[in-house]
């Protein structure tokens, strides 16, 4: 039988089923218009966003519709997802959300928002597989950094040249196959001849192992992409590398 009514094609069901808004605490206070911002970060409201934020702009300062609205949104999503709440898709919405809100602030101030620190990501030479790569993103924006999305299948040397043009306070490669994994020790053998010792978070699939990753240099295995802000942030503190792994590693 034909289609007759289209109103429930586009209904968010996991909002429904999982009540996610429902488990959203008044983190804004009094502050209706910053609470709105809140939650359409944590709605991934992509289509709500853009009035939310331009309304809160006419009564509050932008770097605090940035800390007490967006990011405070995105923490609420980093807390979802530990609870095993939000999956992938949620989470992009969400990361997807708060850039939108971040890019009109940042236009009312007139220059970037400094954010806590700076992360290069990439998915490993040779694989096309980034889920892992898209969901540490979200994460690491989540937590206020600054991410440099290198993309997926890309070449050592490219990897190489962004740590030395970008200086970033971590290193983040994922690979989801065994088959491609090979290009984590060969980006750390290039960062020795460099002389660039920077924290390198690996992480992916089944193949790539707490022995393989940690038999090479400035390496730290990440087992679950959660990780990688907790890591972030341990490098921006200036932990070294052997600090970090043996933290994570044991």
């Amino acid at each position: 039988m034909p289609i007759k009514d289209y109103s429930n094609v586009f209904v968010r069901y996991d909002l429904i089923t999982e009540s996610p808004y429902y488990s959203i605490k008044r983190i804004a206070g009094d502050n209706q218009l910053m609470q709105k911002v809140v939650e359409c970060v944590i709605l991934g409201d992509l289509e709500n966003i853009r009035d939310a934020v331009t309304a809160a702009l006419e009564e509050n300062d932008p770097v605090d519709v940035i800390y007490n609205g967006l990011i405070k949104g995105m923490k609420q999503v980093s807390r979802l997802w530990d609870e095993g709440i939000y999956y992938l898709p949620q989470t992009l919405l969400a990361s997807d959300t708060m850039l939108v809100g971040l890019e009109i602030c940042e236009d009312r101030l007139g220059c970037p928002i400094r954010k806590r620190g700076l992360a290069i990501t990439h998915t490993a030479e040779g694989d096309i597989h980034d889920l892992g790569q898209k969901i540490v993103n979200a994460l690491l924006r989540a937590s206020g950094f600054e991410v440099i999305d290198l993309g997926k299948d890309v070449p050592v040397e490219e990897v190489i040249s962004a740590v030395k043009k970008y200086k970033p306070d971590i290193l983040c490669g994922t690979a989801h196959l065994s088959t491609t994994m090979g290009a984590f020790k060969k980006i750390s053998e290039r960062l020795a001849e460099e002389g660039i010792e920077i924290p390198f978070a690996c992480g992916g699939g089944g193949g790539v192992t707490l022995s393989f990753i940690t038999s090479f240099d400035f390496s730290i295995y990440g087992k679950d992409a959660s990780l990688a802000p907790k890591m972030a942030e341990d490098a921006k503190r200036g932990m070294s590398w052997e600090s970090i792994r043996r933290k994570y590693n044991g």
